[in-house]
């Protein structure tokens, strides 16, 4: 199918700046329930090159939100999951699975200076903050979603610099954290949140997740508008340099 496949992204950026997406390197932290949705929409835009981290397995608690989720798909991991699919979208896309944590003691393993763009869906605070610590100190741009979980209205979710996100649990927690630790991110970011905060109405379920943190409510329209917005992120920024391009060599 080639070029068939976009033939609507051209019409809407332009042949050129859409045939530039294949050239396109990002890698993305997390595919759950927001990732994996972002994970889609950048590889249905176009994006040729998508590295995706994930340690996880499918778990039935993920079906109600997650792409890689399906009765089917339980106990697989999440990232082998989602290639498979990914690449019956598109398969001449270079997708990477790697089944791995980033945390301080891995973080080195993940070359992150090679990437256009690095994308922050990761769920732990500790290896959240050493993300954006290191992508930081790269020449890519970072993207990173806020938490996503406790939220329903759609209109509420918006865009931010990170140290602008208001009303945001993890936004505070991570702010905090950097200020204890005297170890900030070198350069500004853009964060997806909502400050929207809702409580949690049902009791906890035995299989909240494989971690044995307290699980919070989430559903699948919140998530994945927090991932199609990083997604956009990338879109948007990766057109407006390739316009910008364009045009200074006019």
């Amino acid at each position: 199918m080639g070029k068939e496949i976009f033939s609507r992204t051209q019409l809407l950026l332009g042949a050129q700046a859409a045939d530039s997406l294949t050239a396109c390197r990002v890698i993305l932290f997390g595919v759950g329930g927001v990732g994996s949705w972002c994970a889609e929409s950048l590889v249905r835009s176009g994006v040729g090159h998508l590295t995706i981290v994930d340690h996880d397995t499918v778990c039935p608690s993920n079906i109600n939100r997650q792409l890689p989720a399906t009765t089917k798909t339980v106990g697989r991991p999440k990232v082998e999951v989602l290639r498979e699919r990914l690449l019956e979208i598109n398969p001449d896309a270079d997708i990477c699975a790697r089944q791995e944590t980033f945390s301080a003691d891995t973080a080195e393993r993940f070359a992150l200076g090679e990437y256009d763009y690095i994308v922050d869906a990761i769920d732990s605070l500790a290896d959240k903050c050493h993300l954006i610590v290191s992508a930081c100190q790269q020449r890519g741009t970072l993207f990173s979603s806020m938490g996503a979980a406790l939220k329903m209205d759609p209109t509420a979710i918006r865009v931010a610099e990170f140290w602008r996100v208001q009303g945001c649990p993890l936004a505070r927690a991570i702010r905090n954290r950097f200020k204890r630790e005297k170890v900030f991110p070198q350069k500004k970011f853009r964060c997806v949140y909502s400050p929207e905060l809702l409580p949690n109405k049902g009791e906890q379920e035995a299989d909240a997740g494989s971690g044995t943190r307290r699980a919070n409510g989430t559903i699948c329209h919140a998530t994945a508008i927090f991932g199609f917005t990083l997604a956009g992120l990338v879109i948007q920024d990766y057109y407006s340099r390739v316009s910008n391009a364009a045009a200074g060599g006019r």
